[in-house]
């Protein structure tokens, strides 16, 4: 009995050690998360899982553990208590095991109580760290005065901060929507922002406010949450950026206007000028009076630069500026603006010479008004700002480049001011040389030459002059691969001139084209070279003017220089080119013009050239004979019929009605757009062609020419005259159904081509 009694004790012990262990409360973990947890941290694994809704899970092998525990202890107390007499003995030994299973069945409860506790306070970490997290979040945003909101997928606030609590006044915020708090949205470029305005007792504040989509982890439902901050004064920045890009843009809109308006003015009565330039340029006129017309023309064609500087100013600020690379001979170029300068030069005592390279091509491709224009600025720079000396050009072929080396005998610069040459309306130097320009020239050279790909540089040293350096990109054409090759082989001359540009350009022009010359510019040196053996092998002897009546005193009767197979040759300045300076039986039979012309150098040489008269035709600062000129000849008839033309500046309209009368055609003259209109209904015969300025009193250009084409009375063909360079007008005089567009002042030869074409076209 006493041994069942004690068996039977001790699965009583068991169940009440196991109520004991599965009743009693958990420890508390040390940290702040348990002291904050309060009762939820009392509570024990399973009902904490319970409580939150979470299925606890099932260890299938403690399970197995418990079923077989309880049958082998419930096997062993039903033998123990039926079977006392045969099975006494067997009875002992199965409570035993049923003690042990329970004892088994009781470690792995508490292993998976212990994992349930486990998971219940990983549970518990991970809610604390979102907890503080979260409230960091918002200590954040309150100090910063964000706006913090979650809203319903319906719009409707959930939570709200104490900043927007604080904004919309005593109203709570819960449940309502943004537009029932008087919040209005306007949409971003981003999606999910937007501005949202809100008015608040210190005026208005402006918040950027962000949206985004997320799961709640406490209710486990989508919501919105929003971010709002304060960028009242970034907007207001930003306004006030927007206003002044828009009055910068109507600023240049003027500014565009009215260099356009100055352009026009100025181009009407250049137009006049040149023209009637022109018209002289046909009559019958001495050399000297050619020459003089020459200059005239020159100096129009300068002032037309003057203008595209400007325009070209205008273009590039606004970021329209565009190259038109053609096919142009560089040497007659370059020789153009070198002696449309040498004037001045010789003015103030100066030199010009320049040098071209055997390797440069005689045609490349290249813009050459541009390249023209900025030879131009930078020569007469150097021009303007040297007193003495002169200025010499070199001109050679680096790496695809066009270079020419511009050097002057000028007072130099310092390094403040060569950082600014290049600024827009800046100029170096003294007061008085300020004076004599705009400080636009090498501002736009250096630009445009930036915009083609090249660049324009400077090197100087205060008192040593200057040397700046163009760079442009050129390629030569399969017209002319080469240079000019060696024409002048065999030639062997002697230079007798003082030192300086003209003289060291004129020695190497010589030698570069493959003849052989010795340049002397003192007494002492051109007599020991007169009694050496060289000099019986000249050929040529080219006098300086400024050394003449030396040369004709100490020097003209050696017989080195009166041998009669030696040609001698005069060189002189343009302005002092006249029959006195050359006559007076001075014995020369051939003379040039400083600044030298390549092609009139080689002629005289070469010995192509005898005789004032054919001379004149060469050396007079015009192209040869067998270039074009437009001044030369009458203009042939290329038509008949009538040619309505619409000019209101008198020059301009005697200039086109004389050129236009010549070629042929009958031209009736109106002065306004309103007689241009009533012209075309008069009982007449219909014009062939109407030739019509943009801008006159009366109307609108763009509208009468819209009028002038889509008029199916006439239909005719409508050529534009405009004083604006502007390749965005001519497209849209061209929409407008304008034949041609030719800017003033117009060539006189192009305008007879187009009235012919469009009469062939229209015939």
């Amino acid at each position: 009995m006493a041994c069942y009694i004690g068996a039977m004790s001790e699965p009583a012990k068991l169940q009440r050690r196991l109520r004991a262990e599965f009743a009693q409360e958990p420890q508390q973990r040390q940290g702040p998360h348990r002291q904050q947890g309060g009762a939820a941290g009392a509570a024990s694994p399973v009902s904490t899982l319970r409580a939150s809704g979470k299925k606890v899970p099932a260890d299938p092998a403690i399970l197995t553990g418990i079923i077989i525990g309880v049958a082998v202890l419930s096997a062993g107390l039903v033998l123990v208590a039926g079977l006392l007499g045969g099975f006494y003995a067997a009875a002992p030994a199965l409570a035993v095991a049923g003690i042990a299973s329970a004892l088994i069945v009781l470690r792995g409860g508490l292993k998976a109580e212990r994992r349930l506790r486990g998971h219940a306070e990983d549970h518990r970490d991970r809610t604390w760290e979102q907890d503080e997290t979260a409230a960091v979040t918002a200590a954040i945003h309150d100090m910063l005065r964000d706006i913090v909101v979650v809203r319903s997928l319906d719009g409707r606030i959930l939570r709200a901060n104490a900043v927007l609590r604080d904004l919309v006044g005593p109203v709570d915020p819960t449940g309502l929507t943004c537009a029932q708090l008087g919040l209005e949205f306007r949409a971003r470029e981003l999606p999910h922002r937007h501005d949202v305005e809100i008015a608040t007792p210190d005026g208005a504040r402006i918040y950027a406010w962000h949206d985004i989509t997320m799961r709640d982890h406490a209710a486990g439902d989508l919501v919105v949450h929003s971010i709002a901050r304060d960028v009242t004064e970034e907007r207001r920045a930003e306004q006030e950026r927007e206003l002044a890009r828009r009055r910068a843009e109507i600023a240049s809109e003027a500014k565009s206007q009215l260099l356009a308006t100055v352009s026009h003015e100025i181009r009407t009565p250049l137009s006049g000028i040149l023209g009637m330039s022109h018209l002289i340029g046909q009559t019958r006129l001495t050399a000297e009076q050619k020459n003089y017309l020459a200059g005239i023309r020159q100096s129009g064609h300068a002032l037309v630069q003057l203008v595209d500087d400007l325009l070209d100013f205008a273009t590039i600020e606004a970021g329209r500026f565009q190259l038109r690379p053609s096919e142009e001979p560089f040497r007659p170029l370059l020789e153009g603006v070198v002696e449309m300068l040498s004037p001045r030069a010789h003015e103030k005592g100066i030199e010009i010479g320049s040098f071209v390279s055997a390797e440069v091509p005689t045609v490349m491709l290249l813009d050459g008004p541009r390249l023209r224009q900025v030879l131009y600025n930078v020569l007469g720079n150097a021009v303007k700002f040297t007193q003495s000396g002169g200025v010499f050009l070199e001109t050679t072929v680096e790496a695809g480049h066009l270079v020419v080396r511009v050097a002057d005998t000028g007072p130099g610069m310092s390094a403040e001011d060569q950082a600014r040459i290049f600024d827009a309306f800046e100029q170096a130097g003294a007061l008085t040389q300020r004076r004599g320009g705009a400080g636009l020239g090498l501002a736009i050279s250096a630009r445009i030459l930036r915009e083609a790909g090249g660049a324009l540089t400077l090197s100087s040293q205060p008192g040593r002059g200057s040397v700046f350096t163009i760079r442009m990109p050129a390629a030569p054409t399969t017209a002319a691969m080469t240079g000019q090759g060696v024409p002048l082989r065999g030639s062997r001359v002697f230079l007798y001139a003082p030192d300086g540009p003209a003289a060291r350009a004129l020695q190497r022009t010589i030698e570069t084209l493959g003849g052989n010359c010795r340049h002397l510019a003192d007494l002492a040196g051109a007599l020991a070279f007169a009694q050496g053996a060289a000099a019986g092998e000249l050929t040529d002897v080219i006098v300086d003017n400024r050394l003449s009546a030396e040369f004709r005193r100490e020097l003209a009767e050696l017989p080195a220089f009166a041998d009669r197979r030696v040609r001698r040759i005069y060189l002189v300045n343009p302005e002092e080119r006249t029959g006195r300076a050359i006559g007076n039986g001075e014995g020369y039979d051939a003379w040039l013009i400083r600044p030298l012309r390549e092609r009139s150098l080689v002629e005289v040489l070469r010995g192509r050239m005898k005789g004032i008269e054919i001379r004149d035709a060469i050396n007079d600062n015009r192209p040869p004979p067998d270039e074009p000129c437009a001044e030369v000849g009458p203009v042939p008839s290329v038509g008949s019929g009538r040619i309505l033309l619409a000019e209101d500046d008198p020059v301009n309209a005697m200039l086109t009605r004389s050129v236009l009368a010549r070629a042929g055609f009958e031209v009736s003259l109106v002065e306004d757009f309103p007689a241009l209109l009533r012209a075309l209904d008069q009982p007449e015969a219909p014009p062939v062609v109407v030739i019509t300025d943009l801008r006159m009193p009366g109307g609108d250009g763009h509208a009468v020419v819209r009028r002038l084409v889509g008029d199916d009375r006439h239909r005719l063909p409508v050529i534009v005259l405009t004083a604006e360079a502007s390749p965005e007008l001519s497209a849209e005089l061209i929409a407008c159904g304008a034949a041609a567009v030719l800017l003033k002042p117009a060539d006189l030869q192009v305008l007879l081509g187009e009235v012919s074409r469009l009469i062939a076209v229209h015939s």
